[in-house]
């Protein structure tokens, strides 16, 4: 990353990180095509009535393992390969407490949980099954998104790729089995992407100690330093915090969307699917640029870090205006992928919230590549601000409007945060790269003298 055309490696890097995403979206589509071909309407939404939640607490987990990997790659970059493998240790070391610690609550407070976000009880029992399950496999989870962030860290996306795409084409098969051999329900789903997961965390250990040398950890690497464990966590609780307090807004906006009954928590279940898949290459994007911003960083070369923003801003703006338009004029088309053609409502209420987020998806392009590249650049306490307004954007909307204005209200939640988080972020990492410029001038100025 720290030689070369900067679009070229970050799309590069970014392509396997994309097919990744979109298979990751892969298994977690079949699970909502089978679910609410097979077993209903109402069992899709039993699915999809946690989402916000999941996200909450899976989010937490992937921004946290996310963080951990920016100071490997920072040390990766400046070529301090004993410190990079330090930190590498004592990531492990604090992943394995999250999964005990969050693990453990979320098992234990999923019935709260179900209360507070409003679950209608015509789908209670099946929410509960589904998300407990995934609840039990965060675990499985925290193993596959350190290891492939930490893979991602030293500049190789292509490997935690094919073990998803080795996952997902598993997890498809146990899907059928679960649900329509077994009659597992909802919870054959949910088992079925817990188990893809664990074997995708395993592949990547395994991969890790047959070809990644440079990962070995030595003795001398397995000690205990207060600076990295504070290091480690002044990186990743910040990143966690972001998603969880973007998910907390979301929670917000689902809970008001469930109280509008089951219709409309499908069709909401089934626009967030078609989202989720279209946010696939933001994803991926952002994190190619925070890499790149990573490395280079470590590698002190400011200028390459203003041009990967600037070009990694380009890019992600043009395909958010060209997936925009798809989801305007074929939004409720794509919607029939999980709901039948005789569901009219559920698919005209998909459609409405597809069509109207479609018309601002230029917006993630500027704040996911903002957010990314002042993470990666270490400033990662600073991006929460940028959560904490699209949660008061969300949460403003779902009080205030949803009340006045029903479904139309939910439709336009998104997009009031997505503008507000945007007019935060953006302006505090251009701001934060001039700093990290200062730095690197800084320190090569010391160097000479």
């Amino acid at each position: 990353m720290t030689q070369g055309s900067p679009v070229k490696l970050m799309m590069r890097f970014a392509l396997p990180l994309l097919l990744g995403n979109l298979f990751q979206q892969l298994y977690n589509m079949v699970d909502a095509m089978i679910v609410g071909r097979a077993l209903g309407a109402n069992a899709l939404a039993g699915v999809g009535s946690t989402t916000s939640v999941q996200f909450l607490v899976i989010g937490f987990c992937l921004g946290v393992c996310s963080g951990f990997g920016i100071p490997v790659a920072q040390r990766f970059g400046a070529k301090d390969y004993p410190d990079m493998r330090r930190y590498v240790f004592h990531a492990a070391l604090v992943t394995t407490g999250f999964a005990l610690i969050v693990t453990a609550l979320t098992t234990i407070l999923t019935n709260n949980i179900l209360h507070i976000l409003k679950i209608p009880a015509d789908i209670y029992a099946d929410s509960y099954s589904y998300l407990f399950i995934i609840f039990a496999g965060i675990p499985f989870t925290l193993l596959y998104n350190l290891l492939s962030s930490i893979l991602r860290a030293i500049g190789d996306s292509r490997t935690p790729f094919i073990f998803l795409i080795i996952s997902s084409v598993l997890n498809i098969v146990l899907d059928l089995i679960f649900i329509l051999n077994f009659n597992m329900g909802v919870a054959g789903a949910a088992v079925a992407t817990i188990i893809a997961q664990a074997i995708s965390g395993i592949a990547c250990f395994v991969l890790i100690i047959k070809r990644y040398e440079i990962l070995w950890l030595r003795k001398e690497d397995r000690k205990f330093e207060r600076k990295h464990l504070i290091n480690l966590i002044a990186m990743g609780v910040p990143m966690g915090l972001q998603y969880s307090i973007t998910a907390i807004g979301s929670m917000v906006m689902q809970a008001a969307n469930n109280s509008l009954g089951s219709i409309y928590v499908s069709g909401f279940t089934a626009g967030m699917k078609i989202k989720q898949l279209a946010m696939c290459p933001f994803d991926a994007l952002a994190n190619a640029v925070s890499t790149f911003a990573g490395q280079n960083y470590g590698a002190g070369k400011a200028d390459r870090i203003r041009q990967g923003l600037k070009e990694g801003i380009l890019i992600g703006v043009g395909y958010g205006i060209l997936i925009g338009l798809v989801l305007v004029f074929f939004g409720r088309s794509m919607s029939m992928l999980f709901v039948s053609s005789s569901e009219s409502a559920v698919l005209d209420a998909a459609g409405l919230y597809l069509r109207r987020l479609g018309l601002f998806y230029w917006a993630l392009g500027i704040l996911n590549v903002t957010r990314m590249t002042t993470q990666g650049l270490g400033f990662s306490g600073r991006t929460i601000f940028s959560g904490v307004s699209e949660m008061i954007a969300r949460i403003g909307v779902s009080l205030i409007f949803v009340p006045l204005f029903g479904y139309d209200a939910i439709t336009f939640a998104d997009q009031v945060a997505w503008v507000s988080g945007c007019l935060y972020i953006a302006p505090t990492c251009f701001h934060c790269v001039n700093l990290a410029s200062d730095r690197i001038a800084g320190e090569k100025s010391r160097q000479t003298s």
